[in-house]
């Protein structure tokens, strides 16, 4: 059950280091991982739960015939091969805020990891507010979706392809 336990990433180990920051859109077998939210609705936004909870607590109870990732959104620990690595940056928010309108105003999410969080490190609000958007998992019809988490577009080519899609 999603509700049980409660886990809170250890702000000391989430450091900005790409060893320990975390990334919200992690892998979902990780050690450390760690469920934020639930992905509701027909637009598939993550809905986010009110205490994180580990994610080896509630993967046994998700049917073998579904990938996780398509119904929660888990965090893990940042790490150095990830595809979407630049360095010390993750490319991923960078497309991502180049693909996605900000919602209008209001609050960021809450969020459990945001203290030391890749995304808000790297680009702050603007990171934030596109974070519930983002499934780590999407249907292969939606092609924004899979521009955005391919690691070879750029935001530039995000910015041209969404323009061209407004005219």
């Amino acid at each position: 059950m999603l509700t049980r336990g409660h886990a809170r990433p250890d702000a000391a180990a989430a450091g900005t280091d790409t060893r320990t920051s975390w990334c919200p859109s992690g892998a979902a077998h990780a050690p450390e991982s760690l469920v934020l939210g639930v992905r509701s609705g027909l637009d598939g936004q993550v809905t986010y739960l009110a205490d994180a909870v580990p994610a080896a607590a509630v993967l046994d109870q998700i049917p073998e015939d579904i990938e996780p990732r398509r119904i929660l959104r888990f965090a893990s620990h940042c790490v150095t091969d990830c595809a979407n690595r630049r360095g010390g940056d993750c490319t991923l928010v960078e497309r991502m805020v180049a693909a996605y309108p900000a919602p209008a105003g209001g609050a960021v999410p809450r969020c459990h990891l945001r203290a030391g969080c890749q995304w808000w490190a790297q680009a702050g609000v603007d990171g934030c507010r596109r974070c519930p958007a983002l499934a780590t998992r999407h249907p292969a019809d939606d092609e924004l979706a899979s521009l955005v988490a391919d690691p070879d577009v750029t935001p530039e080519q995000l910015a041209a392809w969404t323009a061209a899609r407004r005219d």
